[in-house]
């Protein structure tokens, strides 16, 4: 095992260690449970930047036909890019006669490995985690080390998510997540925790236990339909043998997979679409983020809601190109559109600060969908920085936001103004933050919404012209929040028995990080864009012959696969 491999793993053991020994150490040492916690989170930041470095120096997926992941543990000289580590080997099925060869049944992998799309979500994990503990240290009282415990078992769960390169470890990954942050919500979460809690867990589950139905169909499809027949969830395998079963189908079988496509996007629309959320399952969402703590609210919009469009681009698009095609542009793109615009109306509407906020993550997710399914490089580019900018920026929103709460207990936009003149720091943070949010040139934010309208613009104008309109909005909820809470009057909430001070140290540690990332990456944008590229290539490639496919078919007078 390579250097690389051993700090892959250790990335997801550490927060497992971390959390099991927390959980032991009891309630009567809060401040070494607090101590070890900020200790393991900032050696997976540590590892993930190494990682970083390293994935920067190679290309992986570049002019290969399904994804390359690097640094696989397990991983054998003549097949660098997978695994012989195997969870369940599922043997061999008896053959029907004995001049058949048995087919293997497979196995179900701890297949795990980086490359340009997932390595970025990952160092994004790691650098949250770190803000949140932070940002927990005072705000969290009760029950030390069962939060801490909790924190790093999502911590874990969302970085397993991100690496999981085997369809089964994905969706266990994906579902465990559902665990910790219940739990949080419920635990530590505002006054209506319990309901909030509830919605959340039951919404989610469902729709992702409907999208394991239709990963385990084209786990089948893909075994029937392959010769000599062999079960594989590694999802490079799949994708490279589902889309070349596409290209070589005959009529009778292109029948088959338009209609198997239809269900199997379908499918995985109901998890992913819940996940994000896409318009119009996001009611979970709002609730969710008001009554959650602050840790939890930074990792369900920084992260968690990644998940979503992360297994769109990773799983649906590819597994799915041609009803991506048929279905995903009219459908999600118009649902991407209306999200943009309601989200954004409805974060104007808002009184709480959280609230506010969690609607702009409607609203800002709507690109990354709308440019996700303009179907060609620069709009799946645009969507993947989108969800790196979206993490940072409405992250640290968040993280702002608990720092006002923790001062004056209330969130009501109402019961502030002027605050600029007395917490200068937390103002020029919150300013700062808020233009990044809306797409600001030199701010992160303006790179990915740029490539994604570039994407859209080409595929479908209408929906690019519809879907400007919520730079716009953005910038008038964010800017009448700012106007309202930090400049005019003083005007304070009641906050007896303790001074009100500007940002403490703890807290600049907290911020000042994705502060300078949101600064980085819009002034100096292309050492990311480079290294998602070879991946987003591989999307790009696979959309593009389905394309190339249908055109010929049409040329030679053949109904396309696309058609209805």
């Amino acid at each position: 095992m390579g250097f690389f491999e051993f700090l892959l793993l250790l990335l997801l053991a550490l927060p497992v260690g971390g959390g099991i020994f927390v959980a032991c150490l009891g309630q009567g040492r809060a401040l070494l449970v607090r101590q070890v916690s900020l200790g393991v989170t900032l050696a997976g930041a540590a590892i993930a930047l190494i990682l970083v470095f390293a994935v920067l120096d190679r290309q992986s997926g570049a002019g290969h036909p399904t994804f390359r992941p690097l640094f696989v543990p397990g991983a054998s000289a003549k097949a660098p890019h997978a695994t012989t580590w195997n969870l369940l080997d599922l043997g061999e099925r008896r053959p029907t006669d004995a001049k058949t060869p048995a087919p293997r049944l497979g196995a179900i992998q701890f297949y795990v490995g980086l490359d340009g799309m997932n390595v970025w979500l990952v160092a994004l994990t790691a650098l949250l985690m770190v803000s949140s503990v932070l940002i927990s240290w005072n705000s969290v009282a009760e029950r030390v080390h069962e939060f801490h415990a909790w924190l790093l078992l999502l911590g874990f769960a969302m970085t397993g998510v991100f690496l999981a390169f085997d369809i089964i470890l994905f969706y266990v990954f994906f579902e465990l997540t559902l665990v910790p942050l219940f739990f949080l919500i419920g635990l530590w979460g505002g006054p209506e925790r319990r309901y909030a809690a509830r919605k959340f867990f039951i919404y989610t589950l469902a729709g992702s236990v409907i999208t394991l139905l239709g990963l385990l169909a084209v786990v089948v499809v893909c075994y029937q339909k392959s010769a000599p027949h062999t079960l594989t969830f590694s999802i490079p395998e799949l994708i490279a043998t589902f889309n070349a079963q596409l290209n070589g189908a005959n009529a009778a079988d292109r029948e088959f997979f338009r209609h198997f496509q239809f269900w199997v996007f379908l499918a995985m629309m109901a998890g992913f679409a819940i996940k994000v959320p896409l318009f119009p399952f996001h009611t979970w969402l709002p609730l969710a983020h008001v009554e959650a703590p602050t840790a939890g609210s930074v990792l369900l919009a920084g992260v968690l809601l990644k998940m979503g469009t992360y297994g769109f681009l990773r799983l649906c698009l590819p597994l799915a190109p041609d009803a991506s095609m048929t279905l995903g542009v009219p459908i999600i793109g118009v649902l991407s559109v209306i999200g943009i615009v309601y989200g954004a109306l409805c974060a104007r509407a808002q009184d709480d600060i959280k609230k506010l906020v969690a609607y702009s993550s409607v609203s800002h997710l709507g690109f990354c969908t709308l440019g996700m399914f303009a179907l060609n490089s620069a709009g799946l580019t645009g969507s993947l920085m989108q969800m790196i900018n979206h993490g940072l920026s409405t992250g640290a929103l968040f993280l702002l936001v608990g720092m006002i709460y923790e001062r004056y207990h209330t969130r009501r936009i109402a019961d502030y103004g002027g605050l600029g003149g007395k917490l200068k720091a937390i103002t020029f943070c919150m300013v700062f933050i808020s233009l990044s949010s809306v797409g600001l040139p030199g701010l992160n934010g303006f790179v990915g919404e740029a490539l994604i309208f570039f994407g859209m613009f080409e595929t479908r104008s209408v929906l690019a012209v519809v879907g400007t309109s919520g730079i716009i909005l953005g910038a008038w909820y964010l800017m009448t929040m700012l106007r309202q809470v930090f400049f005019g009057p003083l005007k304070e909430p009641e906050h007896a028995g303790h001074e009100v001070k500007d940002i403490n140290p703890r807290e600049i540690a907290a911020l000042a990080p994705i502060m300078a990332l949101c600064l980085l990456i819009g002034v100096f944008p292309q050492p990311v864009l480079n290294s998602i590229k070879p991946d987003i290539d591989v999307v790009a490639d696979i959309l593009q012959k389905r394309k190339d496919h249908h055109a010929n078919l049409e040329r030679d007078g053949v109904t396309p696969l696309a058609q209805n």
